[in-house]
């Protein structure tokens, strides 16, 4: 959530920050509803200081003993006292539309962010690796699947609906490989904190992140009133919600290999076949809460933690610095990570790393002290996948397919594979 104080100095900025992500000017607006707001905060100011100082003029008149006035004055402090609910409400109204508005303004893109409308515009960061070189035609990871007999959609289809995967034997060891490899290099090579959190949250805890209220429909939510995490950003992030951190204690870097739940809502016709947008899907989650002075530089950090997953695999892949127009809703600048699917013939997103200044802090209302001034400060926050379990199952499978079918597994996961080195189809 952007700065209401900020806004009124900086109408022009937001404006054309909002330009640059496709949005409609919103400045106008919002300062409309501050305007309102003000007007009626000031009204029941007035009218409370008004009952007050008839309050003790009633006094005075009772002992000056002029009861005509001290009736008078009684019946206006009545008055106030039957009205002001309704100005109370009248400023409870005002703030939560003001709020409400609020909650649904993107953040700014930071000034390096390349202006754009969509993924065509993103911009090459870096490239790693080399596309793999094979005397042998590339297949997509769900003809891999179907052919090993462990990857079964029908079935999958007959407990769930669309989009939801069922694996067995070897590959769904695979994919638990993966997802363990990913959150022991995290907490033992880069610093994080394993974290097990709950899976369904409150509104409130979406509304921190940012879920709530623009993006309620790809949310699933239960019958009493609770949300499904679509990442584990949501939990992590709001560790710190309503809590005033000391500086010296940040950066907090927590991770977590969990469940995500999405409802994939203006998705219909994309990625329809095999396990690349599912309803339900593992993500290792990355989420680093810093000062101002240090959320750029850990933003850096986190991708290359990220992209180290990936070196360790052995995977080829591309960083992107995502335009203003294709960034996320809370994020001041993404890049995302892009792996190599021979399959597809194409790169696909597997982590996207963002910055999201104090967007969220402020949402969360989770502050820190400064070292030097002491003065209280939101905290900054960062998030990125470390990375998507499921793509990065795509990916190895692949990039490591063999001319018989089978898939080779790399070197960095064997001591997850139980003495196993290939995958294939059981005899």
């Amino acid at each position: 959530m952007l700065d209401i104080k900020w806004i009124r100095e900086n109408e022009g900025a937001l404006d054309a920050a909002l330009s640059k992500r496709g949005a409609e000017p919103m400045a106008a607006t919002l300062l409309a509803l501050d305007d309102k707001r003000r007007s009626v905060i000031q009204k029941l100011q007035d009218m409370q200081s008004r009952r007050n100082a008839a309050s003790k003029e009633i006094g005075i008149a009772l002992g000056q003993k002029n009861s005509e006035l001290a009736e008078k004055l009684k019946a206006e402090v009545a008055t106030i006292k039957e009205t002001m609910p309704v100005a109370e409400q009248e400023e409870r109204d005002a703030v939560a539309a003001l709020d409400d508005a609020l909650s649904r303004i993107p953040n700014i893109p930071l000034d390096d962010v390349p202006v754009g409308k969509d993924e065509h515009d993103n911009v090459v960061k870096h490239v790693v690796g080399e596309k793999p070189r094979w005397n042998h035609a590339a297949k997509e990871h769900y003809e891999i699947g179907e052919a090993l007999g462990m990857m079964d959609f029908e079935r999958a289809t007959k407990l769930s609906g669309s989009r939801f995967t069922v694996l067995t034997g070897q590959l769904a060891r695979l994919e638990r490989a993966l997802g363990q490899f990913m959150i022991d290099m995290h907490t033992t090579e880069h610093g994080y904190t394993e974290v097990s959190s709950p899976l369904m949250v409150k509104g409130e805890t979406m509304y921190g992140t940012g879920q709530l209220p623009k993006f309620e429909e790809d949310l699933f939510k239960t019958t009493d009133g609770r949300y499904l995490i679509p990442t584990a950003e949501v939990t992590l992030t709001n560790l710190v919600s309503g809590e005033m951190l000391e500086q010296e204690k940040l950066p907090l870097r927590f991770t977590a290999l969990t469940p995500s739940f999405r409802s994939e809502a203006g998705s219909a016709g994309r990625d329809t076949r095999g396990m690349l947008r599912q309803h339900q899907f593992w993500k290792c989650e990355l989420v680093s809460i810093t000062d101002q002075e240090s959320s750029i530089a850990e933003h850096e950090r986190m991708t290359e933690c990220a992209e180290n997953m990936l070196k360790r695999l052995g995977l080829h892949f591309r960083t992107m610095t995502l335009c203003t127009g294709d960034m996320g809703f809370g994020a001041r600048k993404t890049y995302d990570i892009e792996v190599w699917l021979p399959g597809q013939d194409t790169y696909r997103e597997i982590s996207s790393c963002s910055v999201c200044g104090d967007f969220q802090g402020r949402r969360m209302n989770a502050r820190y002290r400064a070292k030097d001034d002491k003065a209280l400060k939101f905290v900054h926050t960062l998030n990125g996948s470390g990375v998507a379990v499921g793509r990065c199952l795509i990916a190895v499978m692949e990039n490591y397919l063999n001319e018989d079918g089978s898939v080779t597994i790399p070197d960095a996961l064997l001591p997850y594979m139980g003495g196993l080195t290939k995958i294939e189809r059981a005899a």
